[in-house]
């Protein structure tokens, strides 16, 4: 795993990160954290510090700048996608420097995996913002997204089917339950994995994202069902119980639980964690396929940046639930950038009982 020790000058506040050293806590020196995801829809970023349950969450930032718009087609970066993504980033390297993070973890994911020009994009990224991203691999991808929010899934279930709906790759998680206190040990509760390489960029640059009506939702649901065949097979041995469910991250579940809950305007609080059942999905999916492109930009919890995408992420889900049929989904708004801090902070020892469910947010 490649993570920076960040030494330059930062702001001598409180809590600020001088020459490398951290500033001190009651039992001695402790980071400040910072995680990183770049992926091909979006750009997100969490500054934390250990707290005594997980961590508490200094400063965030998202922002949707769709780096891998065309790249299925193109197989390169646009330019005018670069400069969208450079410009976000210049925002996290002032987060990051005002902050005095001293420890960090920046990745990017299937956008620069898949262009041919991804390689020279980070140097340029470098050479910018001097800030050093790294292309992980796919099963790096989805363990982060298992760390990130494995602690939301039922502890007596004794499996799990963890999904993270992506722009441009989507990834699959058997996650068993742990055993002999091995509960945060994400590596031993992973069975089995898999990346399909398809988003809710690339579905909806192949099928159309705008108008899509019930022809085209189930030509992308039969799509997703033929990329997860090979998946399903691996797992079909695993042993579903009584508390068996569903474990969504992505802006797809998140939207939807918004919807479900007729929230105005999207609130984390009271979205991460939602159980919700078959048939409360059921409505909420329902509700989005009805709506038009006008009504998706005009609603709250999705908007101008996602109208066009929100559908194809819905049929990635749906082609997963016939897959893997649950009575209960859960929502999980944390994933990559959450499993990064965990991992971080456990190798520095600083993890307090591992638990992302935890986060302490300002």
């Amino acid at each position: 795993m490649s993570t920076m020790d960040l030494k330059g000058p930062g702001p001598q506040g409180p809590g600020a990160a001088s020459a490398g050293t951290p500033p001190r806590g009651p039992h001695g020196p402790f980071h400040t954290y910072a995680a990183l995801d770049l992926g091909t829809n979006n750009c997100r970023l969490l500054v934390a510090r250990p707290a005594r349950e997980g961590f508490r969450i200094l400063d965030a930032f998202s922002r949707i700048v769709r780096l891998g718009e065309g790249v299925s087609a193109s197989g390169r970066l646009s330019e005018q996608a670069i400069r969208r993504t450079i410009a976000a980033l210049e925002i996290c390297r002032d987060k990051l420097d005002l902050r005095g993070v001293s420890r960090a973890r920046l990745i990017a994911t299937e956008a620069c995996r898949m262009a041919e020009n991804g390689n020279e994009f980070l140097d340029r990224v470098y050479e910018r913002t001097g800030l050093d991203l790294e292309i992980v691999d796919r099963e790096t991808e989805a363990h982060l997204a298992a760390a990130g929010c494995a602690s939301l899934a039922d502890p007596s279930a004794r499996g799990v089917v963890l999904f993270d709906i992506g722009g441009g790759s989507s990834e699959i998680v058997w996650l068993a339950r742990g055993q002999d206190g091995r509960q945060h040990d994400i590596r031993s509760r992973v069975r089995h994995w898999a990346s399909l390489k398809l988003g809710v960029v690339t579905l909806a640059e192949k099928f159309g994202g705008v108008h899509v009506n019930d022809e085209i939702f189930e030509s992308m649901v039969d799509h997703v069902a033929g990329e997860l065949a090979e998946f399903c097979e691996r797992v079909r041995q695993e042993t579903r119980c009584e508390r068996f469910h569903l474990l969504g991250t992505s802006g797809t579940v998140t939207t939807l639980a918004g919807v479900h809950l007729g929230l105005l305007r999207y609130d984390r609080r009271r979205v991460d964690g939602l159980w919700m059942t078959g048939d409360e999905i059921d409505d909420a999916l329902d509700g989005l396929r009805d709506m038009s492109y006008e009504q998706r930009v005009a609603n709250g919890c999705i908007g101008a940046e996602r109208a066009d995408l929100v559908l194809a992420g819905c049929a990635i889900l749906e082609a997963i639930r016939r897959a893997f049929p649950a009575e209960r989904v859960r929502i999980a708004d944390r994933g990559l950038r959450e499993g990064i801090l965990a991992e971080l902070m456990s190798a520095d020892g600083v993890w307090h009982d591992g638990d992302t469910g935890r986060e302490q947010r300002r």
